[in-house]
């Protein structure tokens, strides 16, 4: 069965789709196809939308699915005129919240992932400069203003982990990989003592380890299964013995791993 989901939003989109993600994902049996339509801001834009929406129904055979953020009445109730299962994030929890603060809402666009919380904005931009350029272990210098430092082997997760912790939770978030060095030394490399309290490794099944390796460098001994058994039982041992906490990466995703780390280590996130 394929349904076609759109994604309707006044700004990006990004709250919808997750949303709307969350919830398909209970669905393995159905194939959505899905279409985001960001800037539906006016009542013309929702007329478009409406004949998008209706235009996939009829070629699917089924009503499309709408999940909407939309926060303009005039636009939702445009939206609501197509043939489509309707889901209004918005009207569904601002409801009652404003029955719960006997207080009505502001209704201004842009506010999840706009400028309107610009020192929330300023605190993403730097965390996402920082991490940036204390990626992979490039500049080692300024480790000491890092809120958390990952170490662990190549393609175990390191920097999109560190991305994904600067733009969701404005964490300034830099990362080291151990070297065939560093692993045959069984020691923590000089420039990370300092920040020993921040330090956090990730380890990976080797058999996970060679299936990525492989797609990066097919047939190299980098990419080899004697190679990737050796540099996880060597980065593990030395976070044993360097008393560094451990998180292995091989079946979670990566907001799952920085959600992990940010619970274990007791870091304040600084976004919402």
């Amino acid at each position: 069965m394929q349904r076609t989901v759109f994604i309707l939003s006044d700004r990006t989109g990004v709250t919808a789709e997750t949303l709307g993600h969350s919830l398909l994902s209970q669905f393995e049996s159905v194939d959505f196809v899905q279409r985001t339509i960001p800037f539906v801001d006016t009542v013309e834009r929702a007329r478009d939308a409406v004949k998008l929406i209706e235009q996939a129904g009829s070629h699917d055979g089924h009503r499309a699915i709408v999940f909407s953020t939309l926060v303009d009445r005039d636009v939702r109730a445009v939206l609501k005129t197509a043939d489509a299962l309707f889901i209004d994030f918005f009207e569904t929890f601002i409801g009652p919240l404003e029955k719960t603060f006997q207080h009505s809402s502001s209704h201004m666009v842009g506010r999840t992932h706009g400028l309107a919380d610009l020192r929330s904005y300023m605190t993403r931009m730097e965390a996402i400069n920082y991490t940036l350029n204390h990626d992979d272990g490039l500049n080692s210098q300024g480790y000491e203003h890092a809120d958390m430092v990952l170490l662990g082997v190549s393609r175990s997760g390191k920097t999109p982990t560190c991305l994904y912790m600067a733009m969701s939770f404005g964490i300034r978030a830099a990362n080291y990989p151990l070297t065939e060095e560093d692993l045959a030394d069984l020691r923590l490399p000089p420039e990370l003592e300092a920040c020993r309290d921040r330090l956090h490794g990730l380890s990976i099944d080797p058999q996970r380890l060679h299936d990525i390796r492989e797609e990066r460098r097919p047939q190299s001994r980098y990419a080899s299964m004697a190679q990737c058994r050796y540099e996880v039982s060597r980065a593990e041992a030395l976070f044993r013995r360097e008393r560094i906490a451990c998180l292995n990466t091989s079946f979670s995703s990566i907001e799952e791993i920085a959600t992990a780390i940010l619970h274990k280590s007791g870091l304040k996130r600084r976004l919402f």
